[in-house]
């Protein structure tokens, strides 16, 4: 990933104090920032509009919907691991603490418009608004789902039938030793 400059023009850091303006004042009231940060380069608002609108399109929020809850069920259980005597009480915190950080998930897609941003140009930005708005851009956002399941599925079908063929490759080398495994 491309690493943070450390020295912002002036326009540059107005630039990233406008688009993290919002966001600090919506974790001042549900708790500090996530300490995660975007490394890149100063983007233009209309970038980060575009950037959002692409992956508002590809409905990317359904990869994160449930961070929240889930980071607060998995803290639970590590802390109930520790303090079994807890459970009744750790049971009780999970749900304040779920609820006071509901809608930090926010930071997550904000962060992801950040690294599209980051990785396109505005206008690329753009063009890829209108492609996915088009038939063609509409039929991938419907079909690429399927299409990288039945890709992950063949891949994993593959892998698992060559390394049969890795595993007979080895047993005939070590024959050829004299030594049978």
């Amino acid at each position: 990933m491309k690493s943070f400059s450390g020295s912002l023009s002036a326009a540059g850091l107005a630039v990233a104090l406008a688009l993290i303006g919002a966001p600090a004042m919506a974790q001042q009231k549900n708790g500090p920032a996530a300490t995660v940060t975007v490394p890149g380069k100063p983007v233009s608002p209309a970038a980060i509009a575009a950037a959002k609108e692409i992956l508002t399109m590809k409905n990317a929020v359904a990869m994160y919907a449930n961070a929240i809850p889930s980071l607060v069920e998995k803290t639970k259980n590590v802390l109930l691991g520790a303090n079994l005597n807890y459970q009744k009480d750790l049971n009780e915190v999970a749900v304040i603490v779920a609820k006071n950080l509901t809608g930090r998930e926010k930071e997550i897609g904000d962060g992801m418009a950040q690294i599209y941003a980051n990785e396109f140009t505005e206008q690329e930005l753009k063009d890829l608004v209108t492609f996915y708005k088009s038939p063609l851009g509409q039929k991938l956002i419907l079909n690429e789902p399927r299409a990288i399941s039945g890709s992950m599925a063949y891949m994993n079908d593959w892998a698992q039938s060559f390394a049969e063929v890795i595993n007979g490759q080895f047993r005939t080398e070590m024959r050829k030793r004299g030594k049978e495994i």
